[in-house]
């Protein structure tokens, strides 16, 4: 049995239960949600989910969207489970206790290819390279990318999606590159939302939308800042990360 805390996001839009010590939910999956764009009557599959905090945070903006939560780590997915039934969500959130790069699964979980109308995910994207990796397990694998994971993440998301489905994802920003060249192969309209952690600095992040079998020129939208020069959270940021808000990402 894990350890766990109950935690409020979303400035208490939501309660999840998550491991003590390990993956917790951050603004990484909160500021996903705000980038990905959904509508009621959407199915929307959101590819390692953790305990849910992305897929849950879209669900609880967009009334009448259907969420599929996937993860391979069965103690996560299970408090993903809870954290829908917590949340009130468990009517329009399910979760698959399945590896994002098995497609074949898929099928058995309702996921038939071209039948999604969004997928966002948040994969591991740690370089082992340049980051010391955890001796935990659990914790290199919700953190660590392995060799060409984008490529094959993407792919599962090109499976999933109908033509004109949209990808949304979050990413490390020095690897913006290893994102264009994944996409390259199923994805057009590429738009690019950088995250810098204040005025001046390199962005951190960056969220990427790309629609399947899309068309059109890649687009840079002005960078996120999450906090001003004396280290207080903007008031953009703040918008999205306490207020519920949506990212510009989430309207083009």
């Amino acid at each position: 049995m894990i350890e766990t805390t109950l935690d409020a996001v979303l400035g208490g839009r939501l309660h999840l239960r998550q491991p003590k010590r390990g993956h917790r939910v951050g603004h990484d999956a909160i500021l996903l949600a705000a980038a990905t764009a959904a509508r009621a009557g959407e199915h929307a599959v959101d590819l390692g989910a953790g305990v849910g905090g992305a897929g849950l945070a879209l669900a609880r903006r967009v009334d009448g969207l259907q969420v599929t939560l996937v993860e391979i780590d069965e103690a996560l997915a299970a408090l993903a489970v809870e954290n829908a039934e917590r949340n009130a969500l468990a009517q329009r959130v399910r979760v698959f206790a399945g590896d994002a790069e098995d497609v074949d699964a898929f099928a058995a979980a309702g996921l038939a290819p071209g039948s999604i109308d969004r997928v966002l995910m948040n994969p591991p994207f740690n370089d082992p390279r340049k980051q010391n990796v955890s001796p935990d397990p659990c914790r290199r694998l919700a953190h660590v990318a392995a060799p060409g994971l984008i490529a094959r993440w993407t792919a599962t998301a090109a499976f999933l999606l109908e033509p004109g489905g949209v990808l949304t994802l979050i990413w490390r920003a020095d690897a913006l590159d290893e994102v264009r060249d994944a996409l390259s192969h199923a994805f057009g309209a590429v738009t690019v939302l950088p995250v810098c952690p204040r005025p001046g600095a390199p962005p951190i992040r960056v969220l990427v939308r790309a629609v399947r079998a899309g068309a059109g020129a890649p687009v840079i939208l002005p960078t996120l800042v999450l906090n001003d020069d004396d280290g207080r959270p903007a008031a953009a940021a703040e918008a999205v990360l306490r207020g519920g808000g949506t990212l510009s990402l989430a309207e083009v």
